[in-house]
């Protein structure tokens, strides 16, 4: 429209203003990350807050070296929380780390002092666990505890608190159990169990026993075919390796 002023102002023909003639507002919101002085979130992995001593600098930070029986305390520290061990595992634990042996040997005996570290009350909190949760038997006990580096002398004296009459039960009470979900003539079925507990450290005897009086009490024909079995008879021929159930 001719002879219209043009207007001015803030309206839609706002004139834009010359370069230099109004200073730029600062910008709402968070921060720039960059520059002297920028706040970060700490929580960002690889964000340092403000104020650590190295924003003078701009270098960064360097970790003080730390100190081989600290970090053989610290390994030997994860090790125990995670389940009881035996000096020998930490041992091996300290060497696959790198740690000295004179430091181990050092950090381990202080450990052995306050009673940290203690084989023979590990040798017996394993025997009594190994026995009662999976039925293991004295042969095949002393073979994970030496597996586990505890001394012939200690892990005899755990053993000898599980007895031939407790033993002799538990293989009777693990028979049954297997005997509930059997299948097969009485012949094959005694074999494999013999065989599962001969695989658990059961003597073959104890173990050819404990399956003919189950399978004695279990039905006419499995009492007929017990009958048979002599143990004597069989032991030397006991086959280790036979299938499981």
């Amino acid at each position: 429209m001719a002879g219209r002023r043009a207007r001015s102002g803030r309206g839609w023909d706002a004139t834009p203003p010359r370069t230099g003639d109004t200073p730029a507002r600062p910008r709402r919101g968070r921060p720039s990350r960059s520059g002297p002085g920028a706040t970060a979130d700490p929580f960002d992995e690889g964000v340092r807050p403000t104020g650590s001593p190295d924003d003078s600098t701009g270098e960064p930070s360097r970790a003080e070296p730390r100190d081989e029986a600290e970090v053989a305390r610290e390994i030997c520290l994860r090790q125990l929380a995670v389940r009881p061990r035996t000096r020998a595992e930490l041992a091996g634990a300290l060497t696959r780390r790198g740690i000295s042996s004179e430091v181990a040997a050092e950090v381990l005996d202080r450990y052995d002092e306050v009673g940290i570290i203690d084989d023979a009350a590990f040798a017996r909190a394993w025997v009594s666990s190994r026995h009662a949760g999976r039925g293991l038997a004295r042969r095949a006990l002393a073979n994970e505890l030496r597996q586990r580096g505890v001394d012939g002398e200690v892990a005899g004296a755990a053993l000898g608190e599980l007895d031939e009459a407790t033993e002799a039960e538990t293989a009777r009470a693990l028979v049954d159990r297997k005997l509930r979900s059997a299948r097969g003539e009485p012949d094959a079925i005694f074999r494999r169990l013999v065989g599962m507990l001969a695989r658990k450290g059961y003597p073959p005897g104890l173990a050819i026993r404990a399956v003919k009086d189950a399978l004695a009490a279990r039905s006419a024909e499995a009492a007929e075919f017990a009958d048979q079995i002599d143990p004597d008879a069989l032991t030397p021929d006991l086959d280790p390796d036979l299938p499981s159930m």
